[in-house]
């Protein structure tokens, strides 16, 4: 005979393996801005982490071909306006556009969202503390973080990293705070309180897993906007510097001779759109997954 206890349980077991949304993973996976994102994402990786083997010339040599020159058969791409060959460039061009932002946001998240859980776990004078170096860090123009990082240290990827770190540090915290506000007064938080768990214990056991779906996505979110920061940054003359070879610098190199070769110009911005949407899809696909599971609990 089944007691009320255990009818109740298997009840439970039902709802969690019929109604329980898919994992992030899955969930990119069954959406089709996921899958096209996906394979966009991995197209560019690859070109990363592979174009170096396939270059067709050494990517910052000079005088292999006519300079400005129009895509030919020996110049898929054609030249620039010191004679290098494009593709080569081109397929040499997104590690720090891609690496950057990777380590930089990451080390935000871990920071930061340490900082935002232990705020809103302490509260109090902790909390305020944290929120109000936050939002003084907020109030810094992007560009003003940069300028004076650059001033100090110079240009560098360490630089690039810290400055990209720090800028998005605030911003990914004041959010881990706030989802984490939503859990901690959770049964399973009492709980671990009253068999006397460490701080650290419960941020990184009881709470930081159920905060890890709305997290997940702006980390993707935040992902794509320092892409995009790093590309710009590249092409004020902020970041790489010539004669690297860089998808941010060859935009900025390209557009004084755009008229002759447009391809200079193009296919390195190309490059770049294309991680951007991929990475912009991935988060999309992420916070609908997000948005259905809340929109799940509420009707339960």
């Amino acid at each position: 005979m089944t007691t009320a206890s255990e009818a109740v349980a298997l009840q439970l077991e039902a709802v969690d393996d019929e109604g329980r949304p898919p994992s992030a993973r899955r969930a990119v996976l069954a959406s089709w801005e996921g899958r096209i994102g996906l394979v966009l994402g991995l197209l560019v990786v690859l070109v990363i982490a592979f174009g170096r083997f396939f270059t067709p010339y050494p990517p910052n040599e000079p005088n292999v071909g006519p300079p400005t020159s129009l895509p030919s058969g020996s110049h898929l791409l054609g030249t620039d306006d010191l004679s290098r060959d494009i593709l080569s460039r081109v397929l040499v061009g997104g590690t720090v556009i891609i690496i950057v932002p990777l380590i930089a946001v990451s080390l935000a998240w871990l920071i930061g969202g340490t900082l935002g859980m232990l705020a809103a776990y302490r509260g109090g004078r902790t909390d305020a503390l944290i929120t109000r170096v936050y939002d003084l860090l907020m109030s810094l123009p992007p560009l003003l973080i940069v300028l004076v990082a650059i001033a100090a240290l110079g240009t560098s990827s360490v630089v690039l990293v810290l400055t990209i770190m720090f800028v998005y540090l605030p911003r990914m915290g004041r959010l881990v705070r706030g989802a984490t506000q939503g859990v901690i007064t959770s049964e399973y938080v009492a709980a671990a309180q009253a068999r006397g768990e460490r701080t650290a214990t419960i941020l990184f056991r009881e709470i930081l897993p159920n905060i890890m779906a709305p997290t997940t996505a702006d980390f993707a979110l935040r992902i794509t906007y320092a892409v995009i920061f790093v590309a710009t940054l590249n092409f004020l003359g902020l970041g790489v510097q010539p004669p690297r070879a860089d998808w941010g610098v060859m935009v900025a190199q390209g557009r004084g001779y755009i008229t002759l070769n447009p391809w200079a110009t193009l296919a390195p911005a190309a490059m770049i759109a294309l991680l951007s949407i991929a990475l912009n899809l991935i988060a999309d696909a992420l916070t609908q997954h997000v948005t259905r599971g809340r929109q799940e609990i509420v009707q339960l």
